[in-house]
């Protein structure tokens, strides 16, 4: 019979271990910043959002709607401050709108 660690650890600390463990960060990554583009950007903009790519610190936007694609373009700084407020790290340097 093995022996119970009795040292006490939080939920959050067991996980962020397993994540670390098993190198899942860049996956929980992708995820993130796909729940993180909806909740920032909102329904409107997510109906022609046809996909969102992480690769490394660079995020690709796939647009359905050129006049909306120049229009976030103009405003690319603050999405990329939004997305990173919204992730409570700085995970996004670039912003790719295609």
């Amino acid at each position: 019979m093995s022996k119970r660690d009795t040292d006490p650890k939080s939920l959050k600390d067991v996980l962020g271990a397993f994540v670390t463990d098993n190198k899942l960060q860049k996956g929980m990554d992708k995820v993130d910043v796909a729940q993180a583009w909806a909740n920032v950007m909102g329904p409107a903009i997510v109906k022609y959002t046809t996909q969102t790519k992480l690769d490394g610190d660079r995020l690709f936007v796939q647009l359905s709607s050129s006049v909306l694609r120049a229009e976030l373009a103009y405003g690319n700084e603050r999405i990329i401050a939004n997305l990173n407020e919204e992730l409570g790290r700085e995970l996004i340097k670039k912003l790719i709108l295609r």
